[in-house]
């Protein structure tokens, strides 16, 4: 593994005193393809097994309490036509939630109806001491699009590609971050959105064949990044493409980090850091951006982090809610 790709975590690593940390009430949230637990349709046993195995002590002498403790709050696929997975392994999305702060922000968690392939949770918290509105999390998980096709939820009949329910996809996530600030809202946004913005973002080079990558990532790039963001970013952008609706969103890790290159995604078919992307996100809403209620951002790809999954977790730190 080059030093380009991965340097190494102390020299990376960047260490927040506690004095900062009393002045500033503050928590993170990760986001982690993991790509590996197998559930297929009706296997109840094993969902109701995840909870235990979250809360389950690593030490037998650990006391579990709500700090140590977390809640689980699954979006499995419900469209028959479309989302059966591969050999019947079913995709969705799980954020998972310390009990404390489940309990005293947490307003709710709800699935969207646009969404039918378990690919989109929304945590809705409460407004804090350090923020004045409230915080809507959205974790998603954007399946890739193929040449496959696409079927109407209703009607079973073939409408399209798995592309074109792709470019749809960012419309509806576009449209449901719009009304959320619209209802007084900051929103962030976090997980595998299976989008490299631009030259930045794949190694050794983007993926520019088959040309639809090209037009998932203008798309992308067009209706939830704004102009100065995808500009930052280098990211790939026409001129026809600028004319769609924008969220205006900021991408932390360029906001945050520059021009760095760091990856997210690994090909498994190949050595680590021969061939990668980063297609794990996290926007936020430009308003919460610009207030400075974003503290810090980071990617888990040393050995000891990444974990077994082809993907490697990210956080993010927010400020509040207090």
């Amino acid at each position: 593994m080059t030093r380009e790709i991965s340097p190494p975590p102390l020299k990376r690593r960047k260490l927040v005193s506690h004095d900062s940390e009393k002045k500033s009430p503050s928590f993170r949230v990760f986001s982690w393809n993991i790509n590996g637990l197998k559930i297929k349709h009706g296997d109840s046993k094993t969902l109701a097994a995840f909870p235990m195995t979250i809360n389950t002590p690593l030490n037998i002498s650990d006391i579990l309490s709500e700090k140590r403790t977390y809640t689980l709050d699954t979006v499995l696929p419900r469209d028959k036509c479309n989302a059966r997975g591969l050999q019947g392994k079913l995709y969705g999305v799980g954020p998972i939630i310390r009990k404390d702060f489940a309990r005293n922000h947490a307003a709710r968690i709800r699935e969207v109806d646009w969404d039918l392939e378990g690919q989109v949770s929304i945590v809705e918290l409460t407004k804090g001491s350090a923020q004045d509105r409230p915080l809507a999390l959205i974790n998603i998980y954007a399946a890739n699009g193929t040449s496959a096709p696409y079927r109407s939820p209703k009607t079973g009949k073939v409408v399209g590609t798995r592309y074109d329910h792709k470019i749809a996809f960012y419309s509806h996530l576009r449209d449901e971050c719009l009304e959320l600030g619209a209802q007084g809202y900051n929103v962030v946004v976090a997980g595998d959105l299976n989008i490299a913005r631009g030259v930045l973002d794949g190694y050794p080079n983007l993926r520019t064949y088959p040309n639809q990558h090209c037009l998932n990532r203008t798309e992308f790039n067009a209706k939830l990044l704004g102009k100065v963001d995808n500009k930052r970013a280098k990211a790939y952008v026409t001129a026809n493409s600028e004319k769609e609706v924008c969220l205006d969103a900021v991408d932390v890790v360029r906001a945050l980090r520059g021009s760095e290159r760091r990856y997210t995604y690994h090909l498994r078919t190949t050595r680590r850091g021969n061939s990668c992307d980063r297609v794990d996100l996290i926007l936020a809403s430009k308003r919460f951006w610009g207030q400075g209620h974003i503290l810090a951002t980071g990617i888990l790809d040393s050995p000891q982090e990444r974990g077994p999954s082809d993907h490697v977790p990210l956080w993010v730190e927010l400020k509040g809610p207090g």
